[in-house]
């Protein structure tokens, strides 16, 4: 057991040689080889669905459990799965790139594939068993969520990823059936309302595979994998990156002035600061070298990084600001905007 190692694959992606790997607990070579850093983006989308079911009054932990471990896992199953495919695919040979962003373990030789597959095999079990479990629970809509789920997992890296529609897809997971998948779930009832309130996070981890995207624009383009930044171009893909950066603030501003958030949800505005670093970043050219505000353990990768920086703060006051508003609600105080209005005049 290793537990500054977990803390380390939890925070960032360690970069590591196979004489260290191998030396390493089983829980740490799955936290590396799954990259467990990134995942917080699912149990952040997850969170936001129980809370929102709490706040309706609805919340059952025994599901939410079930149905966040289910989700983290299957994240972690498709980001193995990808791994495969591309190696399988040759994109990832002698691919420096690729290790910038994560230890590979079959390119950089860190397991056999036959101990990366039971890895794979165990993990996506574990998803799938979490998935039935749920589906023989609550029933109904369920099937539809799983179906959708598993079709994710299995063909994002190809091929959607190779046909522009990667970042489409994540828009589509990472927001309503990732938020409103969990909410339904927990509660058992199907909310427009919560499907409309999953998209600004969701619009965050698309920005953050953008990111991803422009860094490897070149090396994509050279292998035929046709992301969205590389059929739309970097200079525009930058542009359509900034403006949903701007769009996930617009997006939580309008449902707090249409009165389904309250202005407590406004402290999402508290990330503004990293959103100008972040905007700077995407309108000028890629530095040559690093710059001092990024991390030595991150550097060459820039534009993923600095999508992901922003990201993890507006991700995380969004689910702050609706855990003190359902707290609030509990105690019987309305913070909407309508109702202080009132209040105030």
């Amino acid at each position: 057991m290793n537990l500054s190692m977990w803390k380390s694959a939890l925070l960032i992606i360690p970069r590591v040689e196979k004489e260290t790997f191998s030396s390493l607990d089983v829980i740490s070579k799955w936290l590396i080889i799954t990259r467990a850093a990134v995942l917080i983006m699912t149990l952040i989308s997850a969170a936001i669905g129980g809370v929102l079911a709490a706040r309706d009054n609805m919340f059952d932990w025994l599901y939410f459990f079930v149905c966040t471990i289910g989700l983290i896992f299957a994240h972690a199953t498709n980001n193995l799965i990808n791994d495969l495919t591309d190696s399988l695919k040759g994109v990832d040979k002698d691919n420096y790139f690729r290790t910038q962003y994560g230890p590979h373990p079959l390119e950089q030789g860190l397991m056999s594939k036959r101990e990366f597959m039971l890895y794979l095999g165990i993990t996506a079990s574990i998803a799938l068993l979490c998935g039935v479990l749920l589906l023989y629970l609550r029933g109904g809509l369920t099937i539809y969520f799983l179906l959708a789920g598993v079709f994710f997992v299995l063909f994002y890296t190809y091929p959607l990823k190779y046909i522009g529609l990667g970042e489409i897809a994540v828009l589509l997971v990472w927001g309503p059936l990732l938020t409103g998948g969990t909410y339904y779930v927990v509660s058992g009832n199907f909310s427009n309302n919560v499907m409309i309130a999953s998209i600004p996070y969701a619009i965050g981890t698309t920005t953050v595979l953008f990111g991803k995207h422009i860094d490897k624009y070149e090396m994509d383009k050279s292998k035929g994998i046709r992301t969205l930044p590389v059929l739309l171009g970097e200079s525009v893909s930058r542009k359509v990156v900034i403006s949903l950066m701007i769009l996930e603030l617009v997006f939580v501003i309008y449902l707090v002035l249409n009165g389904y958030f309250s202005v407590i949800m406004l402290s999402v505005l508290f990330s503004f600061n990293i959103l100008r670093q972040a905007i700077r970043a995407y309108l000028r050219p890629r530095p040559e070298e690093r710059p001092e505000i990024c991390p030595p353990n991150v550097w060459p990768l820039w534009f993923v990084a600095i999508a992901f920086y922003f990201n993890r703060r507006f991700g995380l006051l969004f689910l702050g600001g609706l855990v003190v508003d359902t707290i609030l609600i509990k105690l019987g105080i309305k913070t909407d905007i309508y109702s202080l209005a009132n209040y105030l005049f």
